[in-house]
């Protein structure tokens, strides 16, 4: 039977029947977790921790156990400077330039930076936006740009998005619970019902994108 996928959780939770990609952090890593991404959420960055972090990225990057690079990004509400967000999300792509593993964004009002530094930097990697919750513009400038929508909580509870996950091509999207209280079968619950189509055909063309994406 095909397994739900969770392609962003900041919660191991165990279960049988779904892959989880848990979200974790180089300075308080948890090395029982079986999948995971790791990477410098710019909300968190430290400057005096930021070599021994990149380090351990470097290091946790090799391993089987970790599937994708992030959740790192942009976001131009927080009191970080851009600039040093900036220099930060680069010193990262960096280092996962060198891997084929996708990575997941945190983006918030700072998407054209986003897709600048992508053509800038010449990513292959897959870039996965996580918690998409924009229009459908914002969308289908992503979209145009070769990256992936991940959907989640916004889809839970903002009616508008319901258009946006619509239109997103099918083979450009995931979900995810990300940090909401409802469970990752109650999201592919409410994506089915938007597409007008049963929870197993949703895993199957969730599944059948990660697969693709992470393979």
């Amino acid at each position: 039977m095909t397994k739900y996928i969770n392609l962003h959780t900041h919660k191991f939770s165990n279960l049988s029947d779904v892959i989880e990609v848990v979200n974790q952090y180089p300075w308080e890593f948890e090395a029982s977790i079986p999948n995971y991404s790791i990477g410098i959420h710019p909300w968190y960055i430290d400057e005096n921790r930021l070599e021994s972090d990149l380090e351990i990225i470097k290091e946790k990057l090799q391993l089987s156990e970790c599937l994708a690079f992030g959740e790192c990004g942009l976001d131009k509400r927080i009191e970080i400077s851009l600039e040093l967000q900036i220099s930060v999300f680069k010193k990262q792509l960096e280092i996962v330039k060198q891997t084929n593993k996708p990575i997941i964004l945190h983006c918030v009002a700072a998407y054209d930076e986003v897709i600048a530094i992508k053509r800038e930097m010449k990513i292959e990697n897959p870039m996965i936006i996580h918690g998409f919750s924009k229009n459908e513009q914002v969308a289908k400038s992503l979209l145009n740009n070769g990256f992936y929508l991940s959907f989640g909580k916004y889809l839970l509870r903002n009616p508008d998005l319901e258009k946006v996950f619509t239109f997103a091509p099918e083979n450009q999207v995931l979900l995810e619970t990300d940090t909401i209280k409802e469970s990752i079968y109650q999201v592919y619950e409410k994506a089915a019902s938007i597409k007008g189509i049963s929870v197993e055909e949703m895993k199957t063309i969730v599944f059948t994108n990660f697969s693709r994406i992470f393979s």
